[in-house]
């Protein structure tokens, strides 16, 4: 039984459910990604400057959990296609660091709305009731997610 009196199933068979859903629900949404025309790998990489930048080589390989010539390779594309740029740490002029560009940033946020777009559709179409239900449960899944870290 839970905490809350009802039972839910076990810890393992919530995990492997929330799992698949989530896997799921990415992929869905990834289709609204191929109006971007970048690689999937490319998004992911833009995804990490823009929102934990800027960084390092090393910094996006180790968050991108690839090698760092594979890194390069994306990170020239970017550059390339005018999405991000290098410039030297403030700190030490040694280092470089990635930092999306304002273009980037505008296709990436252009991405993220057209999947939440997508998103909200079906859950326009959800009571209010469930929509609640909702909204109660993913306060509870971030709270999950915060105690993975």
């Amino acid at each position: 039984m839970s905490a809350r009196g009802r039972i839910a199933g076990s810890p393992d068979e919530l995990a492997d459910r929330w799992h698949s859903l989530a896997i799921h629900l990415l992929r869905r949404l990834r289709r609204e990604d191929s109006a971007s025309t970048l690689t999937g790998p490319r998004l992911s990489a833009l995804s990490v400057i823009v929102f934990g930048g800027p960084v390092t080589f090393g910094e996006l390989a180790a968050a991108e959990q690839v090698k760092p010539p594979t890194m390069t390779r994306l990170v020239r594309a970017l550059e390339d296609a005018g999405l991000v740029r290098r410039e030297s740490d403030r700190k030490d002029k040694r280092v470089v660091r990635l930092r999306a560009t304002a273009k980037g940033q505008q296709l990436l946020h252009a991405g993220r709305a057209r999947r939440v777009s997508r998103l909200a559709e079906p859950i326009a179409e959800l009571s209010v009731e469930e929509q609640k239900t909702l909204a109660d449960a993913a306060d509870v899944l971030a709270s999950v997610v915060a105690r993975l870290s």
